[in-house]
């Protein structure tokens, strides 16, 4: 299992670290136009996204050919979480990402001007969740109290993962403030638990299905034990940009939308670009259980994140959902 694990993880690893080399006079958030093959002019946009499987949508659209059609040409930029692509959204260096809605909860907060415009895929309300904690089948973790006391890892702390998890060991008993929670970004979960650096993780797939298939332990999916139905990933842009090119914003939602319906209708396109873009078997793609992809924020469970945080004191006060959420 360790070194099955270990080379799988290597390879996801190489792809996040081949990825995320960029020139440093590459073109920052001020779109940029090209030629498409047929000579029609293309509008370059940059999207940070998690090397993760829900990210096969956004890539089998891409190989599809749908953001062209809508005059885009779409730059993926490697993010490890929704909060740590804020800082580039505001610097200008990209102009969406692809996250998890709690970092624009926190931007909020602040006034950063961090604005939600649409999903990208939620969390299932029933069965195989997309994500989950897992552990070692050896590490006597087996439910969610278990991890009291314990090492957990997540790719962001202070998020919707961690903050979920502290919900679930509360409602099975266990003492939530107890947990040591430590950053790990996904491609590293395998190697690090195999290592023994911490006890469990929180991790989606591929990830989750290698520590699983190799015989761990799902503990808990603690969106599904606490928000069913949790967006897993919005797509994520700026107050700025939306006032000052529309147009770019009404190209991308249009886009997206379309880019989504079609990956949930098109599931063997998804898994193989999972495949290829993340260098694992095809074998492997197809056991991963993918989330339900849609551009609709409606029941998309934010409110319910927030007040969620409110009361596991990670923020003081709820954000101004009216801002913060502009369904486009």
């Amino acid at each position: 299992m360790k070194k099955a694990l270990a080379a799988i993880a290597l390879g996801a690893a190489a792809v996040l670290t081949l990825s995320g080399c960029t020139d440093s006079a590459a073109p920052s958030a001020t779109s940029t136009a090209t030629e498409d093959a047929a000579g029609g002019e293309l509008t370059t946009v940059r999207v940070a996204a998690l090397p993760i499987a829900e990210t096969g949508a956004l890539w089998a659209a891409m190989d599809e050919g749908i953001f062209e059609a809508h005059g885009l040409e779409i730059e993926v930029v490697p993010a490890q979480g929704g909060a740590n692509a804020i800082p580039a959204l505001l610097s200008g260096d990209i102009q969406f990402a692809i996250g998890q809605p709690f970092g624009p909860i926190r931007a909020d907060l602040q006034d950063l001007g961090v604005v939600i415009v649409g999903n990208y895929a939620n969390s299932l309300a029933e069965g195989t969740d997309v994500n989950a904690v897992v552990a070692l089948g050896d590490s006597g973790i087996t439910r969610p109290a278990d991890l009291a006391g314990k090492k957990v890892s997540v790719n962001t702390l202070g998020a919707a993962g961690d903050l979920t998890i502290r919900k679930a060991v509360q409602d099975d008993g266990g003492d939530p403030s107890t947990i040591e929670f430590v950053e790990v970004a996904f491609p590293d979960v395998p190697a690090q638990l195999e290592a023994g650096t911490m006890d469990a993780a929180w991790a989606p797939d591929p990830f989750r299905a290698m520590i699983v298939g190799g015989g761990g332990v799902s503990v808990v999916s603690p969106y599904q034990a606490t928000i069913p139905g949790l967006t897993v990933l919005t797509n994520i842009t700026t107050q700025e940009l939306l006032d000052s090119d529309p147009d770019l914003v009404a190209a991308y939602a249009a886009a997206m939308s379309e880019a989504l319906e079609w990956a949930a209708n098109n599931e063997a396109a998804v898994r193989t670009a999972i495949a290829t873009n993340l260098e694992i078997p095809e074998e492997a793609a197809a056991g991963i259980t993918l989330p339900e992809f849609t551009w609709d924020l409606a029941g998309a469970g934010i409110e319910e994140l927030g007040a969620l945080a409110v009361e596991f004191e990670y923020i003081e006060g709820e954000p101004d959902y009216s801002r913060l959420i502009q369904q486009q």
